[in-house]
């Protein structure tokens, strides 16, 4: 039986919300590192990284060995929030490699497994601390599907499924949003010390720092940084959403970092596990941390098998700086490919925008484009996804621990796969 045959059980059982799916139609049945394998046995270039959850590629060696080794020892798998070995391990770790070096004193709050449950939690613990309900968030954000997630989130194909009212957030334009010449701040600002403007002073700002699902949309460091500051000075919480810009991906650990700011609350989930299974933690402030003792809960806070890849993940390669070198090195390959695809098609009108491996080619003129390149590509043996209000933007999220060869590789296909689609 074909792969593409085999897919009629999905179509005949599961339900009509599988997305990836209708656009990535086989079987996969194995992988490693950037290779996926169908079970035709086909392989396929991975530009997708599971949306961003597989940083370190698929199956990495050093992940595997470790969990095979605590589950040959019976090490705990389920443990609420228990204390157990690997959830100590991994504290320390991330204390060790992580908080420290960046000068963060961030208590560590383990959520549900999704990055949806993290923001949920920090939305919730910032209305607690200020004793104010009102969200700000951006344009073309998106911070999950569950109804507070999906209150701060832009995109009007998500928040037309709630169901009910999404109250609570005022929506701001983004870094960008108004042009290269505006700063949307301005606007923010003024209705914050303008008594008459509708804006009541809000419990908390949530932003990315890159916007992955909006568009790959980049904010400035000064951008953010005096967004920092206006918050800072009227005691507004500021939540840095790192779900899928954290952990590696625009080139430091954090997407913030690069613009020195120090926030009061962090969502991390996605690649945080290192080997893609579900975890996810807030990172508050100490004066922050307001919770009693069992208001945030949830069944699956402690994966402890996460917790052990999670340490490894830490231990395996952010001990130095050769990581994120080796990241540097292919984030520039990776632009001058792209700027020079944009410069071999003026007529397009394509803009190129991101930072680390994190980049997006914006098809504006012609919204349906990228998704037919997208198409194209993985007709060719490369798994490459779309984003963007209008799926306009090619999004480029491969591992990071991809090879210079297979970066290459997927560019030449995705040269090819534009170049069949715009011949018709």
């Amino acid at each position: 039986m074909s792969s593409a045959i085999a897919l009629d059980v999905f179509d005949r059982r599961e339900s009509e919300v599988r997305g990836y799916v209708r656009a990535f139609p086989t079987v996969f049945d194995r992988a490693s590192g950037s290779t996926l394998v169908d079970a035709d046995g086909r392989e396929y270039l991975d530009f997708f990284a599971g949306a961003g959850v597989l940083n370190y590629g698929h199956n990495n060696p050093a992940f595997t060995r470790a969990l095979v080794e605590y589950l040959e020892r019976d090490g705990i798998i389920h443990g609420l929030d228990m204390a157990t070995s690997a959830k100590k391990a991994f504290i320390e770790a991330f204390e060790r490699l992580v908080l420290a070096p960046r000068g963060l004193d961030h208590k560590l709050q383990f959520t549900g497994p999704t990055g949806a449950n993290a923001v949920e939690a920090a939305l919730k613990v910032a209305r607690q601390a200020t004793g104010r309900s009102s969200v700000v968030a951006f344009t073309n954000a998106f911070h999950g599907l569950s109804l507070g997630g999906l209150a701060v989130t832009g995109n009007s194909h998500y928040r037309q499924a709630a169901g009910v009212g999404l109250d609570d957030v005022a929506r701001l334009p983004y870094d960008g949003y108004l042009g290269p010449d505006a700063d949307t701040l301005d606007l923010f600002e003024r209705m914050l010390d303008d008594p008459g403007s509708g804006l009541d002073l809000p419990a908390a700002v949530i932003v990315e720092a890159v916007q992955g699902e909006g568009g790959i949309n980049v904010a400035s460091p000064a951008w953010l940084q005096r967004l920092r500051a206006i918050t800072e000075a009227r005691g507004i919480l500021l939540i840095l959403d790192e779900i899928q810009a954290g952990v590696g991906r625009t080139g430091a650990f954090f997407a913030f970092e690069e613009s020195g700011i120090v926030p009061d609350i962090v969502t991390v989930s996605k690649s945080i596990s290192g080997s893609g299974l579900p975890m996810s933690l807030v990172l508050l402030r100490p004066d922050v941390d307001v919770w009693k003792p069992g208001q945030h809960t949830g069944t699956f806070r402690g994966n402890n098998l996460a917790f052990v890849s999670a340490r490894v993940a830490l231990e395996t390669y952010w001990a130095d700086a050769a990581f994120m070198d080796g990241v540097a090195a292919k984030s520039a390959m990776l632009r001058a490919e792209l700027e020079a695809i944009a410069a071999e098609h003026p007529e397009q009108g394509f803009v190129v925008r991101g930072r680390g491996l994190f980049y997006g080619i914006a098809c504006d003129g012609d919204r349906t484009l990228a998704g037919r390149v997208s198409k194209a590509a993985f007709e060719r043996g490369l798994v490459i996804e779309t984003s963007g209000a209008h799926d306009e933007v090619l999004k480029f999220l491969p591992a990071l621990t991809i090879t210079e060869d297979e970066l290459r590789r997927g560019l030449t296909i995705v040269r090819e796969s534009l170049a069949a689609v715009l011949a018709g």
